[in-house]
């Protein structure tokens, strides 16, 4: 059973990490033994960190479902929609490769050359229907296993805005939809083997972990400047692609 908390523990802290979830416990379920496909069982755990997101930001999603920001609510649909159906398909065809470690070293280079972008004053014009669709669709590519969420989230948002705080905090309240969907995919047509006990251990961990990661990551947030977050972003995303290809 100790084997399910450490995969639990490792979502948690990886999902909002610009490095793959799916790689790190991939990595542990093959040294554990741990008979189920790696990418859906990381997604299932993924239910725990959704948990922690809605706990976290329940009055954010309070405001989001009065609409009482209409900006904000019409970028949050637009990128959702989009990436919900970019990334279907591309989980159902990429599912059983390991084809983001090279987009993701991409994405750790983009993230640096647009932390110095930033750092000189300047960001793209985007609007925001623009900026919804670069966001959605490459949160949609990240269902491409090896690519993070969080990483082409926190990309797609740094073109066009440089506050550290809304940055993360967008980018974490744009996993819910995703993850809530793919969950959901997951209860209908997923092995039976993420809902035995061990998994339902490693879900409650994840829960856990997450919400305190998060936590730990928004007080960093507001006491760094944008071009810190996003320069270190940027190599976690390097770090962490090169990692996968030689150990994953």
């Amino acid at each position: 059973m100790f084997q399910y908390v450490i995969l639990g523990i490792l979502q948690g802290i990886f999902e909002w990490l610009p490095v793959s979830s799916e790689g790190a416990v991939a990595l542990a379920s093959n040294i554990f033994k741990i008979q189920t496909n790696a990418v859906d069982f990381s997604l299932f755990l993924h239910m725990g960190t959704l948990a922690a997101v809605i706990i976290y930001f329940w009055k954010d999603f309070i405001n989001l479902l009065l609409v009482r920001d209409k900006k904000f609510f019409k970028f949050f649909i637009l990128a959702t929609a989009v990436s919900l159906l970019i990334g279907f398909p591309v989980y159902k065809f990429a599912r059983e490769f390991n084809i983001g470690n090279g987009l993701l070293i991409l994405m750790g280079a983009a993230l640096i050359g647009t932390a110095f972008f930033q750092k000189q004053g300047k960001k793209l014009n985007l609007s925001l229907v623009q900026s919804a669709l670069a966001v959605g669709f490459l949160q949609g590519l990240a269902a491409i296993p090896g690519l993070s969420r969080s990483g082409s989230t926190i990309f797609g948002l740094s073109l066009s805005e440089s506050d550290s705080e809304k940055v993360l905090r967008t980018s974490f309240m744009l996993s819910a939809p995703a993850v809530f969907s793919s969950s959901a995919y997951l209860f209908f047509f997923g092995d039976k083997v993420l809902f035995s006990s061990g998994g339902l251990v490693a879900l409650v961990f994840s829960f856990l972990a997450g919400l305190a990661s998060l936590n730990i990551l928004l007080i960093w947030a507001k006491k760094i400047n944008f071009f810190r977050l996003v320069f270190i972003f940027g190599i976690l995303c390097l770090i962490g692609g090169w990692l996968q290809i030689f150990i994953f």
